[in-house]
């Protein structure tokens, strides 16, 4: 059957989380079991867009890494969607005896087993204004099925008061998951200009709540690539 892919893009750099700056080629999978309302994405989300997602071997999105990449190792982000209802385990396994890195970002709803096999495996579960249900088993069966990966971290976006609160909840869960927050950008349409103003105010926001509250656990960050690109697809 091979892999659904709605676009393979890069190097740029990778715009969030643990690995923010970092110059990185990325795989974005199509098709996701969650629907956000704020989501980012849909053009790899929504089967709407099915039409628009190319069928590839592992060959081809291997190929196509490489080529971009110029064959000099980087590290390749899994994205989506949610590339966990997928089967990367052939890409990783072929990029890591090249020397590349690998990193996959999911919201936690579906382990693999080649979780094990990243470098980073970052995990985004969703607070309450994206409108999903975390299911924390399954969340529970991701972290462990990344045991063996180098770093697992969790990172989760902030909308508002209920998603922060929720947020100290997740990591009561899972205190031992390094923790990145960052606040949600609610204006997700690629051909309405982002206001940088309004980010930099979340970002203020988010940063003075918590340190007022005197939660210091979290690593507080930008979305970078929106405030550089704004909502482009493809960075």
């Amino acid at each position: 059957m091979g892999l659904r892919i709605a676009e393979i893009f890069g190097p740029t750099i990778q715009g969030e989380g643990a690995l923010i700056g970092e110059p990185t080629v990325f795989v974005r999978a199509g098709g996701c079991d969650y629907r956000c309302s704020w989501c980012d994405s849909l053009h790899a989300v929504d089967s709407a867009f099915r039409h628009t997602w190319t069928p590839m071997s592992d060959a081809e999105v291997w190929a196509e890494v490489t080529r971009l990449s110029g064959g000099r190792p980087i590290t390749v982000s899994l994205s989506g969607g949610n590339p966990a209802i997928q089967d990367f385990g052939p890409v990783i396994e072929k990029g890591r005896a090249e020397g590349y890195r690998f990193a996959c970002e999911t919201q936690g709803s579906v382990a693999r087993g080649w979780f094990g096999r990243l470098d980073t495996l970052v995990l985004s579960p969703k607070p309450p204004s994206s409108g999903e249900t975390v299911d924390w088993s399954a969340f529970a069966d991701c972290v462990q099925a990344g045991q063996g990966a180098r770093q697992t971290v969790m990172k989760i976006v902030i909308f508002d008061e209920a998603d922060y609160a929720w947020a100290k909840d997740a990591h009561a869960r899972h205190p031992d998951l390094p923790l990145y927050l960052q606040p949600g950008n609610p204006e997700v349409d690629p051909d309405v200009p982002v206001d940088p103003q309004s980010l930099s105010d979340r970002l203020l926001w988010l940063t003075e709540y918590a340190t007022a509250d005197g939660w210091f656990a979290p690593r507080i960050l930008p979305q970078l690539h929106v405030l550089l690109w704004g909502n482009k697809r493809g960075v």
